[in-house]
């Protein structure tokens, strides 16, 4: 409750924080848009105060600037002592409902608000000096970096091919930041996108194409703006996939892992995808914090940052999406929720950042039991230089591990192959209480030449299989469910194959398997 009485004489304005702030008051005095009483209120002045104990004094020399203009101009200005309670915009629209006030503001949704309450509104969206839009003029520009005292920066190229540059020799001032920042915050509230998170110290929108993400002192060490762009809009078949590999991303593959360092084009191919799912007639959802994917409406993107991993889980299953795409998964929850609901039956696909194909495997090491691994991820994608550079398939066997001897040491192994050539380049296994990651040492030129002799012949029943050579033996591992028919068929085969090779022996065995 205001506790000193107005004189309802003419026309009252009331500025909200951000008028003043900005210098929005000012300038509408200026242009003859203000001519009547200003009345500051007090909650307004509390507010600018608090910021210039943090550090920030721009409120304070835009009210002492609107304070020297309205004395110019003859424009009676007033402080009005109010109600501590109220927030200062809870405060000015009791006032102007009770005085007949004008609320003064460059906020969207402030002004959208008291034209619902039935108050007059003097509504002007702040006028940036600096033009988030300007800085990506250029097509290549991937990144925009801001922050008070130094020159714009911006990233050109492409994923991967990359220059950091400095655009220009002036700095940018807090207040241009600033006015950036309000455009920004005000264009996302009237509808030109949605604010993700809004903290204290950081602010992450989405506007439009671009993900913007603010951060403020004591958070950051200064004001900063970093705003980032797809610049690539791929479909899976840019990337010139082998017949193969795209057969296995439609018809088998259901646990996924995208992987590669930041900045190689991971999203851009989660993305695409996401968009060969929805072709094939899949339902598609993702996880996102914050949601930057550019995909299309009937692929509903859901928020980490405003939904936790229960709601996220409860949701995804009673909605019972065809594929989930995980963008990023970076702490132990995360790796949890992707595992929790693949074994739910979820085909998943998640994002991660690491800097070999066989690391995103590992991070899931101590956060899901080791020979569950093979049931949650069956292909890792790594990209770099936005493009796909490794593929690996995973499964389970029992074997004797990689290096070792004895046959008493057979236990479950994880094995990691290149799916392309079949080839395995890793098992993992428990021995003891440690899980070891072992390098498998690669085939010599005899091993690959049989392989590709045997292929042929047998890839007309299977194209699961492995060729072992164990000194002058060579052993054809097969799965269970083809055995009979390989036995009967292809032994023969197989034996003048392995003679004209230099094998002594030749046999079929069942790939056995957890």
């Amino acid at each position: 409750m205001c506790r000193f009485f107005i004189r309802e004489v003419g026309i009252m304005y009331l500025p909200d924080e951000i008028a003043v702030e900005s210098g929005l008051l000012s300038r509408l005095m200026l242009e003859g848009r203000i001519k009547g009483r200003v009345l500051i209120h007090s909650s307004i002045v509390g507010y600018i105060e608090r910021k210039a104990l943090s550090g920030d004094f721009r409120g304070i020399r835009e009210l002492e600037n609107a304070r020297k203009i309205a004395k110019d101009r003859g424009i009676p200005f007033e402080l009005l002592d109010g109600d501590s309670s109220l927030s200062p915009r809870e405060a000015l629209r009791e006032l102007a409902l009770k005085t007949g006030s004008i609320i003064v503001t460059a906020d969207y949704v402030s002004a959208m608000v008291a034209k619902a309450l039935g108050i007059e509104v003097l509504y002007d969206r702040g006028r940036a000096g600096v033009k988030l839009t300007d800085f990506f003029k250029e097509g290549d520009v991937m990144s925009v970096h801001l922050k008070e005292n130094l020159p714009p920066r911006v990233k050109r190229g492409a994923p991967g091919k990359w220059v950091f540059e400095t655009v220009g020799d002036e700095a940018l001032s807090r207040e241009e930041i600033e006015d950036l920042v309000n455009d920004i915050l005000d264009r996302a509230r009237a509808g030109e996108g949605f604010i993700e998170t809004d903290n204290e110290g950081s602010t992450i929108v989405q506007l439009g194409v671009y993900r913007i993400v603010i951060t403020r002192p004591p958070f950051s060490d200064g004001l900063e703006v970093t705003a980032v762009r797809p610049i690539v809009h791929m479909s899976l078949h840019d990337y010139g996939f082998p017949p193969k590999l795209l057969r296995r991303l439609e018809r088998q593959a259901e646990g996924i892992l995208i992987a590669g360092a930041p900045g190689m084009g991971k999203s851009t191919f989660a993305q695409a995808l996401a968009e060969f799912y929805l072709s094939r007639g899949k339902i598609v959802k993702t996880i996102e914090a914050p949601r930057d994917l550019q995909l299309p409406d009937e692929v509903t993107q859901y928020s980490k940052v405003v939904g936790d991993s229960q709601e996220i889980h409860d949701v995804l299953l009673l909605s019972r999406p065809d594929y989930t795409i995980f963008d990023e998964m970076r702490d132990t929850e995360d790796f949890k929720l992707y595992t929790d609901l693949r074994l739910s039956g979820v085909g998943m696909v998640g994002v991660v950042h690491a800097t070999t194909a066989v690391d995103a495997i590992q991070r899931f090491i101590g956060r899901v039991e080791l020979g569950v691994i093979p049931s949650v991820i069956d292909t890792v994608i790594f990209i770099r230089n936005g493009g796909v550079e490794k593929v690996y398939s995973i499964e389970n066997v029992v074997k004797i591990p990689h290096g070792l001897r004895d046959a008493d040491l057979a236990r479950p192994v994880v094995v990691i192959r290149d799916f392309l050539t079949g080839e395995p380049e890793y098992e993992m296994y428990v021995f003891g209480e440690k899980t070891f990651v072992i390098p498998v040492k690669r085939r010599t030129p005899r091993e690959k030449a049989i392989s590709n002799s045997v292929g042929p012949l047998l890839e007309k029943y299977t194209y699961n299989y492995r060729v072992e050579v164990d000194g002058d033996n060579l052993i054809i591992h097969v799965p269970i469910e083809v055995y009979s028919i390989i036995s009967r068929r292809c032994l023969r085969k197989l034996e003048r194959i392995g003679r004209r090779a230099g094998f002594t022996k030749v046999s079929i065995e069942i790939m056995q398997r957890t």
